[in-house]
Order: structure tokens, then C-alpha cells, then sequence
């Protein structure tokens, strides 16, 4: 069967595409993807056919301030959102559509898997089913579809317990709607006129939920707030890490048990500055003779890490995950979706900190689920930092959240899940010329 991946060329997105076309062309399936031009490499060396993206929607998201540099002046939050919802994302979506019609008629596909910022999917959503193939979105980020609590995404508000706090959040979401959801709806809608499209009846997130012939979310139901969901919507578990990816480090041998290995990455989007959570994490665990730091850049260079670099600490631009999660005791992290989803699904209580993108969301839902510590804030200090880590190795809560997470991600065979779809969604193919 054909299965064409639609991915935003940014890391975070692509890497469970890439995880998705593993599995599928291991059980025999044509995969192509579209993607970035910046990824051609990544994508030909899993084994599947690329095409690029056309105009702006080829942009390489590993660096959002180089696509959008009014993002560097902007402080996290409303402003910010919109800014980047606007620029990184509405304003590509004619590309985007024009790409995904121009793949569909080089390679018809029965089946369109993208991520869910993908938003060149929604004409097609958007238009008549029998004119398209079957077309599945993955949540690579928190289930970001409307909350009766009224509470908007993106903010880092758990779910409201009193009625009291439900009405704060209505205040919020009334602020949040004037600031964020009515600019980016008013630029969605002018983006998907251009294209012959009417604007959805719910906002951009809820949008993507809810048309999608079924939404996959990346991870299990206790690391989600317990709402009542739109029926498109299916948890997975965590994606399998794909391995080989990146080497062992020349000091694989130090990780032997004798001292308790800290995790600290800042992902592979905001990651411009390591002065925010990487070189504050390296002061704070440096005088901590039973900790093993173990820090990888996400791909930038290690000369950008503030020194100096303490004894105890090991760096490298990228790591096997596959290796190391199973030898990690605790990752601190600034968020990343879809490492934290690994780290959970290995059972490792997480410290977290970090505000922008999606960054404050998903650290709410650690702290929510016992699973870790949030510091909710962006730039932590090394004390604050020392004092969360020393709490989550030394007292067994978080790690025993973090275990149940573990058994119930363990439940769960993405693998089974994916192919599943192709025998549910797998009709005939349709190019949508």
C-alpha cells in the first residue's frame, strides 16, 4: 500500500513520521514523505521517497528565530503565540496544500498521515471526503482540543477544581481569545479562502481534532486530562524509538551503575540559548558527587554550552535514546513532547522547565500526574534545579508516578495501532487533483 507522511519540517514533528515509516516499510509498505528540503537526508536514509515542500512552507524549523525573527524580541506568551501560530504556520498552509496535491498526484496514496500542525491538510478536510484518501493526524503535542473548564492551550493551566477557578478561567480564555484564537482565525480564514475554502466552526486546534478521520495521540490517557473527547481521537502509547540514529558516545562506558545518571536536554526547537536550562543544570548538579550529567545538545554544538564544563557531566550533540533511556534515572528536560513521552514510557520522573511553544502545557501534565516537578519557569535557577532533581531521585513519589505511567504505556503497541489504520482507512487510493 501507498502511505504518504506529511510532515512541519521541524525535528519534533518529523521524528514520529519517521518512527511511523520505519514500521511501515519493515511490513512492506511504499512510503513517501514531504517534508522540508533541510530533512531530504533523514527521510532518503529511512528508506522512504521525499519530496520537498514548495515555496515557504519549505523552511527549516529547527530554528524558529531564523524563520521568524520577530520571535527573538517577543517574551512567552499570548503575543508570542500568535505570532508564531501566524507566521510559522497559517501563513504556510497555501504551500503546504499546494505540496500535498502536487505529492498526492506523483504518488496516490491510500492513506495520508500527518502531523498535527500539518494544517496544509485542512482544504482537504475541508472539501468533500469522496474527493481525497483517508487522511490520519498524530498528536505530536498535548490534545490540544477545546476543555470545558474553558482553559486555552498553551498557557500551563491544570484543570479547574473548584467553580471559582473555572470562572478565572473563563476571564483567561476571553483575554486569550481576543489576543491568540480571533487574529489566527481571522488569518486561517483569508489563508483557506485563497484556496476556495470556508474557515471551520471551532478553533484551529479543535479543527484539526475533529476533522481528521482519526487523531492519534502520542501517548497514554493518564498523561491527559480526563475530558471527554471528540471520537477521532485514539491514545497510542509512544511511538518505538527508531534506532541507530545517532552513535554511541566515545564515554558509553562511564554510564557502568555507579552513580545515578540526570538526563538534561532542551530539545531540538528552543535550544538557541543553553544558557536557559542546560548550563544552569550543569552549575546546579556539579557538586553532586552521585550524579552521572549526561547532556545532549539536539544537535547544535556543544561549544555553544556556557562553561566551565563540570567533571561529572558528559555531552554530546545527539544520543541513541534507545541506549540511553534504559540506564537514565531522572531527565531534565524543558519539555519536548515527544522525549518526555519516551522518558515516561522508560519510567523516569522528569524536572521540568520551560514556557514556550507548547513547552508550559506539557509540563503541567507532569506535575499533574505525579510523574515529575514543574519549575514553570524558563530560565530556573541552578539551586531550584538542584533541589528538584535531588527530590525526585531521593523520594519515591515521582518515581512511582512515573512507573504506573510506565506499565501503562507498556499496554499499548503503536506498531499494532498504525497498521491497523491501513486495514481500516486503506481504500482505494484517490490523488485529490
Amino acid at each position: 500500500m501507498k502511505v504518504l507522511l506529511c510532515s512541519t519540517p521541524a525535528t519534533g514533528h518529523l521524528n514520529p513520521l519517521l518512527a511511523i515509516a520505519h514500521m511501515l516499510i519493515a511490513d512492506g509498505h511504499e512510503v513517501m514523505v514531504l517534508s522540508g528540503s533541510a530533512f531530504r537526508d533523514r527521510i532518503v536514509a529511512a528508506g522512504a521517497r521525499f519530496m520537498a515542500l514548495p515555496g515557504a512552507a519549505d523552511f527549516d524549523g529547527r530554528d524558529l528565530r531564523a524563520v521568524v525573527p520577530e520571535l527573538a524580541e517577543i517574551a512567552p506568551g499570548p503575543d508570542w503565540l500568535r505570532v508564531a501560530m501566524e507566521r510559522v504556520f497559517v501563513d504556510r498552509i497555501p504551500d503546504q496544500a499546494r505540496g500535498l496535491r502536487a505529492a498526492l498526484r506523483a504518488f496516490p496514496a491510500s492513506l495520508v498521515i500527518g502531523d498535527d500542525m500539518f494544517f496544509g491538510a485542512l482544504p482537504l478536510l475541508l472539501g468533500p471526503r469522496a474527493e481525497r484518501p483517508a487522511i490520519v493526524l498524530c498528536g505530536t503535542s498535548i490534545l490540544h482540543c477545546a476543555r470545558p473548564d474553558r482553559a486555552p492551550a498553551f498557557l500551563g493551566l491544570p484543570p479547574a477544581e473548584t467553580p471559582e477557578q473555572e470562572a478565572a478561567y473563563g476571564r483567561i480564555a476571553e483575554a486569550y481569545e481576543a489576543a491568540v484564537d480571533r487574529p489566527v482565525g481571522l488569518s486561517l480564514a483569508a489563508k483557506l479562502a485563497e484556496l476556495g475554502r470556508a474557515a471551520p466552526p471551532w478553533p484551529l486546534f479543535d479543527a484539526v481534532v475533529r476533522l481528521a478521520d482519526t487523531y492519534l495521540q502520542l501517548t497514554v490517557p493518564s498523561f491527559e486530562y480526563p475530558f471527554p473527547l471528540p471520537p477521532t481521537v485514539r491514545f497510542i502509547g509512544a511511538l518505538p524509538i527508531v534506532p541507530g540514529q545517532a552513535a554511541l558516545p566515545p564515554w558509553a562506558g562511564d554510564l557502568d551503575g555507579a552513580r545515578k545518571v540526570v538526563l538534561v536536554t532542551q530539545g531540538t526547537v528552543a535550544n538557541h540559548d543553553f544558557g536557559l536550562l542546560v548550563g544552569p543544570a550543569l552549575r546546579a548538579l556539579a557538586d553532586e558527587p552521585d550524579i552521572l550529567t549526561v547532556v545532549t545538545g539536539g544537535g547544535r554544538g556543544l561549544d555553544a554550552i556556557p562553561g566551565p564544563i563540570p567533571a561529572n557531566a558528559r555531552l554530546s550533540p545527539y544520543l541513541p535514546f534507545e541506549w540511553l533511556l534504559p540506564r537514565v534515572d531522572a531527565m531534565v528536560t524543558n519539555g519536548g513532547y515527544g522525549s518526555v513521552n519516551q522518558a515516561l514510557s522508560h519510567g523516569i520522573p522528569l524536572v521540568a522547565a520551560g514556557l514556550t511553544e507548547d513547552k508550559a502545557d506539557v509540563n503541567a501534565r507532569i506535575a499533574w500526574s505525579g510523574a515529575g516537578i514543574d519549575l514553570a519557569a524558563n530560565d530556573p535557577t541552578p539551586e531550584a534545579i538542584r533541589k528538584a532533581v535531588r527530590t525526585v531521585l531521593d523520594a519515591p513519589g515521582h518515581r512511582r508516578e512515573a512507573r504506573r505511567l510506565a506499565a501503562e504505556f507498556a499496554a499499548y503497541d503503536a506498531k499494532a495501532e498504525i497498521l491497523r489504520l491501513l486495514s481500516s482507512h486503506g481504500g482505494r487510493a484517490r490523488s485529490a487533483a
